[in-house]
This record gives C-alpha cells, structure tokens and sequence, in this order.
C-alpha cells in the first residue's frame, strides 16, 4: 500500500465518523488551550515585575528608612518611607564617599491635587535635585530641569509628566504657565519625556517633580521633619559595579547613624538588579507549574484518545476482517489506527492553540496584561499533541493489527 492511500483511507475513516473525531480530539484541544493560556499568563506576569522594577531605573540602588522586613533582597522596608533614619547629609555622604557612583538623589513624595486653568487632578509629587533624572533614567521633552541654585534654594518651579500636560493642558504648551499644587502656586519650567505605563498598570507619566526643598516645605509638611527624607536613590556607574557600591553605601550609612556591630540598620538598601533577579526566577517557577498543570489536561486528552480509539476498533471489527481478508498487511492496519490517532492530535492541537491564543489574547484585555505567548509555545504545543496521539494511539492500533481476519468476519 503506498502511503498516499493509507493517508485516504485514515482521513476517509475520520471524515466518516465526525461526532467520534471530535470528541476525540477535544481532551487534546482543551489540553494544548489550557497550556498556552497558562504560560502566557506566567510569561505576562514576569513581563509585568520586569516593566515596574525596570522602570525605576537601571544599575540603582534605592535606600530606604527602616530596617529590612522581606528577607533576601530587602525588598519590603519596616518604616520605608516615614523619612525618619535618612537625611540630606546622609545623600551628600554618599555622592561625596563612595566610588563608582554616577548619581545619588534624595526624595520626598506625597499626594496633592493640581489646579490650573479651571481644571484640576490628583496626582503624586515628589521633591527630588536634578541628579533625580540620572538616577532614573528620565529625560526632558521640552523645557528644562530645574538646577542645582533653584533645588537649594527652594524655588516654586516643577517638571510635570505628559498625563499632567495631557490633562490640565491638553494640546497647549505648558511652559512658563502657573500650576497650583494643593494651595502653593508654581511655575512650570520642563516637560518630562513619556515613558507610559509601567508594570501593573502604573502611569509613569503621572507625576510631578519639584525641587526638594520646595516640596518638603510646602507640599509634604509634617510627615517629612528638618532635613528628612523619605528615599535615597543611588544610580551605580556600571552594573559590576552595583553590589560593591551595595555594600560601601551600607557600611557609610552605618557608620554616620553609629550603629554598633550586630546591630539591625535603621534603613534598607534595595539592589534593583538582585530583586529583579528574584522575582524573575520566582516567575518563571510560577509559569512552570502553571504549565505543568495545564499539560496534565493534555495527557488525560491522551487517554481519552486510547479509550475512544479502542472503541472504534471494537467497532469497526468486520471491517478490519475484511480488509485483511482481500490482502491488507497487519502494518497496513497498524499505521491507519496510528494515523489516525495522530491526525486526530495534530487538529486537535491546532485549534487547541488558535483558543488558547485567543484566550490569552482576551485575558491580557480584560486584566490589563501585557499579552505575551512564548515563541516556542506554537512548536512544542503541535508536536507534544501529535506525541500524545502517537503514545495513546499505539496500543489501539496494535490491538487492531492482531485481530484475527476469520475471527474479525464471524462478528456482527
């Protein structure tokens, strides 16, 4: 038989038997949909931590108030933003003391409501120095960054994020206009470049700086005391260089606050890059048992295919008989079932995988994720499909192989 034929008479055998090849192909399409899906919302979610950490800039450290309360990383701060263990000077230290450092900015943040031209919204603003931009790897659209005399001397001027120009503005040039942030009026000097969303649906463009001082005096008040801040972020000259600068900023920080040997800080140093790291990693553990539990699915797809196919080989005894009666080779016989199988598979894998693309594509929608299908999710998710049906279909087609014909012709 060549094996243009054996394709026909497997494809004809399907055709034949519609409801039966459906139903055996829908354990494989609900296996390889659940899959997909489940990666996809593991790789969207490590997308998301990479997007929210990334965005706080590259090769920094951010120094916090409080001693660490979240383990390895540092990542969750008891106190963290109270502004109570950080100071100006403490800042200073750093940028003059420790090597390898490119920026160090101190910072103060707090809510406020913005009012200009008849229109008003709510966002957050923080009290930064110029270095803030370097640090977090901002840049001005238009206008500029106020300088070093202005931050020093507390002059009422701010850079604003595009969503602040968007929705106080809109398509005027807001340079030089006056913006009144709670009750204190200031003067608009820069436009900061739109970096958009972040990770988790943070807008990144709503925000407003302005000089440290200012702010601490006018905006924050008492939840900032003296020469308090809240954040210090420290930007490292090369990425190799982020963990020894780790380590000299810990060691200056102690040594100015006199913390004796053996004594918990008063304040945490967060590595973005080992936090990134982390989270990653705990990302991608999540996808992997995501994964696995989805391809569970598709292995009881798998056995669904054996019982059907047994079935059908039941059924289709005289069949069987017959054709090995006028001249069939067992092999013949036992690649059709086999085919069959895989066949089956293989269609179920592709509409298993449009679904699960589908799905993913319209959970990214409802939730606000990134949607994110892994490149290899099309190849592994088709192959494992027809591995699936060759596995389970093989005893089926084995068990058709060895009917007797004269057996096989004396049943009804």
């Amino acid at each position: 038989m060549k094996p243009i034929d054996l394709v026909r008479f497997a494809t004809g055998a399907i055709v034949a038997h519609p409801m039966r090849s459906a139903l055996t192909s829908l354990g494989v399409v609900i296996g390889v949909a659940a899959v997909v899906m489940m990666t996809s919302i593991g790789l969207g979610a490590q997308q998301m931590v990479t997007s929210a950490i990334g965005g706080l800039g590259s090769n920094m450290l951010i120094v916090s108030p409080g001693a660490s309360r979240g383990g390895g990383a540092g990542f969750v701060s008891q106190g963290a933003g109270t502004g109570v263990s950080l100071s100006d000077t403490d800042a200073e230290a750093i940028k003059a003391q420790v090597e390898n450092v490119s920026a160090v900015a101190p910072a103060v943040r707090g809510g406020a409501q913005l009012t200009a031209e008849g229109g008003n919204w709510n966002t957050r603003v923080e009290g930064v120095t110029p270095d803030y931009l370097i640090a977090r790897d901002l840049t001005i659209a238009s206008g500029r960054m106020f300088d070093e005399r202005e931050a020093r001397q507390g002059k009422k001027v701010v850079v604003v994020g595009a969503t602040i120009v968007k929705e106080l503005y809109g398509d005027a040039d807001p340079i030089g206009k006056r913006l009144r942030v709670g009750t204190v009026p200031f003067e608009i000097v820069g436009v900061l470049t739109s970096k958009g969303q972040a990770g988790f649906g943070q807008d990144q463009d709503d925000i407003v700086l302005g000089p440290l001082q200012a702010v601490r005096s006018r905006i924050v008040g008492r939840r900032v005391r003296g020469d308090n801040v809240q954040t210090i972020y420290v930007k490292a000259a090369e990425a190799e260089d982020l963990d020894r600068v780790q380590e000299d900023v810990t060691n200056l920080l102690r040594e100015r606050h006199r913390i004796r040997q053996g004594a918990e800080d008063d304040f945490t140093v967060q590595n973005m890059a080992s936090i990134m790291e982390a989270m990653s990693a705990s990302t991608k553990t999540f996808t992997g048992l995501l994964a696995a539990v989805a391809a569970v699915s598709l292995l009881v797809g798998g056995i669904g295919i054996m019982n059907i196919m047994l079935v059908a080989v039941t059924e289709r005894t005289r069949e069987i008989g017959l054709r090995m009666a006028v001249g069939a080779r067992r092999t013949w016989v036992l690649y059709q079932f086999a085919l069959e199988a895989v066949v089956l598979s293989f269609a179920g894998g592709v509409i298993g995988l449009l679904l699960g693309i589908g799905g993913a594509l319209l959970m990214s929608t409802l939730a606000g994720w990134p949607m994110a299908i892994a490149s290899w999710a099309a190849p592994t998710a088709l192959g494992f499909s027809m591995l699936v049906g060759l596995v389970f279909g093989a005893y089926p087609a084995w068990r058709a192989a060895q009917l007797d014909p004269i057996e096989a012709l004396r049943r009804e």
